[in-house]
């Protein structure tokens, strides 16, 4: 037989070829080791507006890294405390207080080194990493109230009503003012939706004193939720729930700004009182909110839990938590004892509760603080009221204001606002107002480092009303009211209460709430 010599066709010759190069390529790698540098593939507030709900951010990194190199080698400026956890390439930092708002921030990492280095001795370090992220404005919404300003020749002063009944926005920050209602609207109470861009509003118009004529609606605030998308312009006020069969008593807001609770009584039936739920989103042009009725058992005063899925409201002889749905008959839970429930915290894990003792000889009240186990821990017993309660986002504080009865024939009460260490139940007093003033709101900032609150001064009750002027909530009306800011921290225990003033603000207004 004769042997027949084997020809490669151009094809084979070409693939044999790139096999070579392939193998001579592979043999100089594993020659020099490992040449892929670490870096950080992702963070998590790349040039985001970080709000107070934002309590932790990410670092993706391209290959396993030594953890204890990347943590002693990470800078925040200005610093932010914190703690360090890791699942496999992705380290996580979460915050023990909120950033402060208003404010820019550098986050940077040099001179780590993945495992793989460390393991071989090596010197090789990762990428130097830079980025930046900022904190939103501090910002306040507040009721604007009849003002004094000097006439343009600064000889007299002269009564100035543009802000009158009408919402407003400061932003702190930026100095800069923006009246979202129009004249014709008297607003009565306001919440903001959680990402700042909108506010939920009820108001009657100018020309009816009757506080049942108001109607409920969502105004746009000009704010920007995030740098890469464009604000609706500010004062675009769309209608989300009407009085013509039912007058709006009061509403509530979800935490998470996806659902309203309304509590409506009917026109015609003064005695027909429910609680309603339907989205917080704006209808389209020519549709009607989807309003479902909670059918349950009669209700008072009602407070959105934290995780937005159901109510605690007063209910007989105790509290009751029960779900947004149309069939809520059967309570989630009920607490007999209370009457009250104040305000969350905002992970849900405790809340502040009101009992009032049935003591008619001494009547008193006691504010509990009850975890989310049902333990219960008395606070403080009165003989007054508690009025408003509101938690530090991040120390274990609570900032309580308060009132109690001055000695003498007249019954009269003298509010304060102390605040309250939920650890150690040390009480300190920060302010102490007038006595027979009631009508006093507060807000804590959301980053926890001030608190607002209004000065009302009443109007002279044998002087009759304008239509559009406004009322508080005791349907008391407003001649003028003050602002003040009052700075606070996350420990008051090494501060002096000589230390802690508030601060009167340069514009005039009532019941001012912080932005998210």
């Amino acid at each position: 037989m004769s042997s027949k010599k084997t020809l490669l066709l151009p094809l084979d010759r070409a693939a044999i070829a790139t096999i070579l190069v392939l193998v001579l390529c592979l043999g100089i790698l594993v020659a020099q080791g490992d040449v892929v540098r670490a870096s950080v593939r992702d963070f998590s507030w790349e040039n985001k507006y970080v709000g107070a709900d934002d309590i932790s951010f990410s670092l993706i990194f391209n290959r396993p890294m030594d953890n204890q190199s990347v943590e002693k080698n990470l800078k925040i400026e200005p610093p932010l405390l914190g703690k360090f956890s890791w699942v496999g390439r992705r380290m996580v930092y979460t915050l023990e207080y909120p950033a402060p708002y208003g404010s820019k921030f550098q986050i940077s990492l040099d001179n780590a080194q993945d495992k793989f280095a460390k393991h071989k001795s090596e010197k090789r370090t990762i990428k130097p990493f830079r980025s930046e992220f900022k904190t939103r404005d501090r910002a306040i919404a507040y009721i604007g109230v009849q003002t004094q300003k000097p006439d343009p020749e600064g000889k007299k002063l002269v009564v100035d009503n543009q802000e009158k009944g009408r919402l407003v926005v400061y932003n702190l920050t930026q100095e800069k003012k923006q009246i979202l209602t129009p004249p014709d609207l008297v607003v009565m109470d306001f919440q903001p939706y959680p990402d700042g861009s909108r506010i939920l509003f009820s108001a009657r118009p100018s020309h009816d004193i009757n506080p049942l004529s108001a109607k409920i609606y969502s105004v746009t605030t000009g704010i920007s939720p995030q740098p890469d998308s464009e604000p609706e312009p500010p004062g675009r006020i769309d209608l989300m729930v009407d009085s013509k069969e039912y007058q709006n008593l009061k509403f509530d807001l979800s935490p998470d700004g996806k659902t309203i609770v309304v509590q409506r009584g009917k026109a015609n039936n003064p005695g027909d009182v429910g609680l309603w739920f339907m989205s917080a989103q704006p209808p389209n042009p020519g549709e009607k909110p989807q309003l479902k009725r909670i059918e349950t058992a009669p209700t008072g005063d009602f407070m959105i839990t934290p995780d937005s899925s159901a109510v605690a409201v007063s209910q007989g002889e105790g509290a009751a938590i029960i779900p947004i749905q149309e069939d809520a008959k059967k309570p989630l839970d009920f607490l007999p004892q209370f009457g009250v429930v104040q305000s969350f915290a905002k992970d849900g894990s405790k809340a502040a509760m009101v009992s009032f003792n049935r003591d008619f000889t001494n009547p008193t009240q006691s504010l509990f603080l009850v975890n989310n186990q049902g333990q219960q821990k008395e606070l403080l017993k009165i003989p007054g009221s508690i009025i408003d309660s509101q938690f530090d986002p991040a120390a274990p504080v609570l900032y309580t204001l308060i009132s109690q009865l001055v000695p003498g024939e007249q019954y009269i009460e003298q509010p304060y606002l102390i605040s309250i260490n939920l650890k150690t139940n040390k009480q300190t007093p920060l302010v102490v107002f007038p006595p027979g003033q009631r009508n006093i709101k507060m807000s804590l900032a959301p980053d926890g480092v001030g608190l607002l609150f209004d000065q009302v001064i009443p109007q002279n009750p044998n002087l009759p009303p304008s239509k559009n002027t406004p009322r508080t909530k005791e349907g008391e009306v407003i001649d003028s009211s003050s602002l003040w800011l009052m700075p606070v921290a996350p420990d008051l225990s090494s501060i002096s209460t000589t230390e802690i003033k508030p601060q009167q603000l340069p514009f005039a207004g009532f019941y001012p709430q912080w932005l998210p």
